[in-house]
């Protein structure tokens, strides 16, 4: 680590965990008084501004599902693409119940709303889709990797189609998103938070880094139905978003 860098990510990190002690503040004391729009705001703005904080570029093309309820399925490449996804609109998100844990950012996205699965749980899968159908019908969008891992964003691993079914079963538009991280301008595996290494490592790295983008492409919803009219299975479902994130990746 260059000793020239230290200073910035000193800086840096001073500023992003002030930011998010100002968030858990929100969460704990803001948000049960507030409706669920001005919470949807606030979230927005503050993920905007916490990328801001790390040095982080967005830049977001396509139209993005922005009222109503909606799925938007990812790429995930890094415990950044939450942030990313809420800087554009908040979504209660689906996560792996080890996030829970994490130290500040953990309690900071669970007090956000985020929807936690206990996998390997019997049921999990059942539990998780009643919670999805909730939101969708309270007009929320739910964000989804169905990858359920993290990869260095060059490939997009299988998708697990277990969480399609609530926004299939409900007609709810599935909106496919497509995530490209760069570092001065080049697609870089940088801010990748792959593999054992820990988060605040990878925080650590990110908040020393100069000239991060993540662009973040909206890709049409997709259809709903076959050529004939009758509905997609949830594979296909699944297989559909999947190839329409891979041709864009």
């Amino acid at each position: 680590m260059s000793l020239l860098k230290l200073p910035l990510i000193l800086v840096r990190l001073v500023i992003v965990v002030l930011w998010i002690f100002s968030g858990l503040f929100c969460v704990a004391l803001i948000f049960p008084f507030i409706s669920r729009r001005a919470r949807a705001h606030i979230n927005r703005a503050w993920s905007r501004r916490l990328m801001a904080f790390c040095g982080i570029r967005i830049r977001v093309s396509g139209r993005p599902l922005l009222t109503g309820p909606a799925l938007w399925v990812a790429n995930h490449v890094s415990w950044i693409d939450i942030f990313v996804l809420n800087s554009v609109r908040a979504n209660a998100f689906i996560a792996k119940s080890e996030i829970r844990r994490w130290p500040l950012i953990g309690w900071l996205v669970a007090g956000a709303g985020t929807l936690f699965i206990e996998r390997g749980q019997r049921n999990a899968v059942q539990a998780m889709a009643e919670l999805v159908r909730a939101r969708f019908d309270q007009g929320e969008a739910v964000g989804l990797f169905p990858e359920g891992t993290t990869s260095e964003g060059e490939t997009v691993q299988p998708f697990h189609a277990s969480l399609f079914e609530p926004a299939r079963a409900a007609g709810v538009p599935v909106q496919p998103v497509v995530l490209r991280f760069l570092h001065q301008g080049r697609r870089s595996a940088l801010a990748a938070f792959v593999g054992e290494e820990t988060l605040a490592a990878n925080l650590w790295r990110v908040l020393g880094a100069t000239g991060l983008a993540v662009e973040v492409e909206f890709i049409d919803p997709l259809p709903m139905q076959r050529a004939d009219g009758t509905p997609l299975s949830r594979p296909e479902l699944s297989r559909h978003a999947r190839e329409a994130i891979v041709a864009r990746l």
